[in-house]
């Protein structure tokens, strides 16, 4: 499975860029067959801390699914935007 990461307003570190792989590649157990799974990552509000952005847009055959979270760090909002995906991930294989 592919994932496209994109870095906007920062420039992505391979730590975190192999701890998004890490994550985010559990959600293929999840669904059969994946067209497209993209991680965006952002740098928002910079006068506030819980400025880290991450987004996560996963494309199946038919059905497309977005989740959007923003944290402390980017670690932080990585793992609460895979939790999120995957509740949306079982309810979608759970109703097919």
């Amino acid at each position: 499975m592919g994932i496209k990461i994109s870095a906007i307003n920062f420039k992505i570190t391979e730590k975190l860029e192999s701890y998004v792989e890490k994550k985010v590649n559990k959600l293929g157990k999840f669904v059969d067959s994946v067209v497209s799974l993209e991680v965006f990552l952002k740098v928002v509000k910079f006068e506030s801390t819980e400025n880290k952005e991450a987004e996560i847009k996963i494309k199946v055959p038919g059905v497309s699914f977005f989740v959007e979270k923003t944290c402390d760090s980017f670690e932080e909002a990585i793992d609460k935007a895979v939790e999120a995906m995957e509740k949306q991930l079982k309810k979608y294989k759970e109703s097919h």
